[in-house]
């Protein structure tokens, strides 16, 4: 893969005493799911990826350095755990943030939130508030707002883990197509293997201060290295 093709990190994250190092590329378009024990540093490093922690080192997307760049300016879009939908804002609302930080939405901007909430299965739900959804609805509405951010980056830490294993697959395999579609390239943090069968192209292993490189998914798991055989127990 040519060097400028894809997402490069080189890069150190300390937090007090705790120091995670990754030295990997992930090719464009790539579905990576990044596995790891509990308190290893897999969600640390989807928020220094966004910007959201500091680092030394670099990283850069199709060979352009965007460590420098605030959280907004970066190309990346991350869906957190909590989901982060505002109670008192309706969908429309909700999703419209990602188009007008403000909310002086254009009709042309409706129509796009409009849009993504019937490709997500939610078509006329926009007056209504995440207290008045499903689970599984408000998932589809978090998941919608980052797509409408339109980065070609998607950071997933764990959004779906509080969902039943059939939901968490449904909205797994929407992720997978609406990607593949837009050739958006996803790191997805998860505990659960079988997400990672199911969803993932590639696998990064985050284990003892270091962030592997990728490996096939069908590969890795066929021939666990060390630090995943411990994990899977």
């Amino acid at each position: 893969m040519p060097a400028n093709d894809g997402l490069r990190l080189d890069l150190t994250l300390t937090q007090g005493a705790f120091h995670l190092r990754a030295d990997l590329t992930i090719p464009r378009g790539a579905l990576v799911a990044v596995l790891g024990g509990s308190g290893e540093g897999k969600s640390s490093l989807l928020l220094a990826l966004a910007g959201f922690l500091p680092i030394t080192g670099r990283i850069l997307w199709q060979g352009t350095p965007i460590d420098a760049l605030e959280p907004g300016a970066r190309p990346v879009a991350m869906l957190f755990q909590d989901q982060n939908l505002f109670p008192h804002l309706t969908l429309m609302q909700n999703l419209g943030l990602a188009l007008s930080p403000k909310l002086r939405l254009t009709e042309d901007q409706r129509a796009r939130v409009r849009d993504v909430l019937d490709r997500l299965g939610l078509a006329g739900l926009q007056g209504r508030r995440p207290a008045e959804l499903s689970g599984g609805q408000q998932g589809r509405a978090a998941l919608g707002r980052v797509l409408l951010q339109g980065r070609p980056v998607l950071a997933l830490d764990e959004p779906f883990a509080a969902l039943g294993p059939a939901l968490k697959a449904d909205l797994l395999e929407l992720v997978r197509d609406l990607a593949a579609e837009a050739g958006t390239t996803v790191l997805m943090v998860t505990h659960d293997p079988e997400d990672a069968r199911r969803f993932a192209s590639h696998v990064v292993l985050v284990h003892d201060g270091l962030v592997d490189a990728p490996v096939p998914t069908e590969a890795i798991f066929a021939d666990p290295p060390p630090a995943l055989r411990a994990y899977l127990g």
